[in-house]
């Protein structure tokens, strides 16, 4: 089985982190395996601080095995950064919101469709509900509206319907196989290189893990933590999480001006911040990485301090 994890985009990412010339601290967000963080490590400065996040067990356990002294993690969410940062203390913040070729290849995480295992799918396993936990309590409507809304499924009632039903039938699903083939009798379509279970997966993954939900407030924890000129670095995986991001970026790269105002250029207001970056991976590294393929990198950096609350 192979459990080695390859980050995308690492080189692009520790330069954009590196493009804020950090003096004091980084975050990074989203530890994993650790690639941006001991990438990073290696470029800054005896002086720079650099402070992880992640709520995975199996990520905390990985971190253990660095022992720079410039470096801490912190086994929680993301979303949680604004309870350990200070408000513009943090030179750059660098958030990879895939998930990590070891939590897919792993049967027992729950996560892939390819290996049988059990239907758990939680980032952190020692809180919330499982996979099979809610699949065995949720109404058909709600299953489907997950399925539907975070898988962008066009199925989603019929595979909601179908988990119901084995529900009823008192033979709840309890392992990845089952609700893979189960998924696979039900999609009647095809979609070329991409297994039928793929978009059920994800939704029921994003679902239980709030991510989301939990991007939104990391995102807004993140800005709000960077001092001015510092740099926020986010790699999306697909169009929902890339979206928020994008929107996120773009509300603060502008300024609302009534229109007829007389204003010249120079009277102009100054947006929160300007978008440096928007970069995909080379050819190369999705022919050497094919989960990199649908990756995008975000820069955006910030030019003033913004009091409102972006949503």
């Amino acid at each position: 089985m192979n459990l080695i994890h390859r980050p995308v985009l690492l080189a692009e990412a520790v330069t954009a982190v590196l493009s804020a010339h950090p003096t004091a601290l980084v975050v990074d967000g989203t530890f994993g395996r650790g690639g941006h963080s001991r990438a990073i490590l290696n470029q800054i400065g005896s002086g720079v601080r650099l402070i992880a996040f992640d709520k995975d067990l199996s990520a905390i356990q990985e971190a253990q095995t660095i022992t720079d002294s410039r470096f801490s993690i912190v086994h929680d969410s993301f979303a949680q950064m604004a309870s350990y940062l200070q408000p513009g203390s943090v030179d750059a913040v660098l958030l990879d919101l895939g998930i990590s070729s070891p939590q897919v290849d792993d049967p027992d995480r729950g996560f892939s469709f390819r290996n049988d295992g059990p239907l758990d799918m939680r980032m952190n396993t020692t809180s919330g509900m499982s996979a099979a936990e809610w699949l065995g309590a949720a109404s058909p409507q709600e299953i489907a509206r997950v399925i539907k809304e975070y898988g962008e499924e066009r199925f989603a009632l019929q595979i909601a319907k179908a988990i119901v039903a084995r529900r009823e039938q008192g033979d709840p699903l309890t392992r990845t196989g089952e609700l893979a083939t189960l998924v696979a009798s039900v999609v009647r379509t095809r979609e070329a290189g991409q297994d039928p279970a793929t978009r059920t997966f994800q939704a029921i993954r994003i679902h239980i893990n709030q991510e989301l939900g939990d991007l939104e407030v990391g995102l807004r924890a993140a800005f709000d933590s960077l001092r001015v000129n510092g740099v926020l670095a986010v790699i999306s995986f697909h169009s929902l999480e890339d979206r928020i991001v994008k929107h996120f970026m773009q509300r603060l790269s502008t300024v609302d001006v009534p229109r007829g105002l007389p204003l010249t250029q120079s009277q102009m207001p100054l947006p929160a911040g300007e978008m440096l970056a928007r970069i995909k991976p080379s050819a190369e590294e999705i022919s050497q990485n094919p989960r990199a393929r649908s990756a995008i990198l975000r820069v955006l950096k910030k030019l003033r301090h913004d009091g409102g609350k972006s949503s």
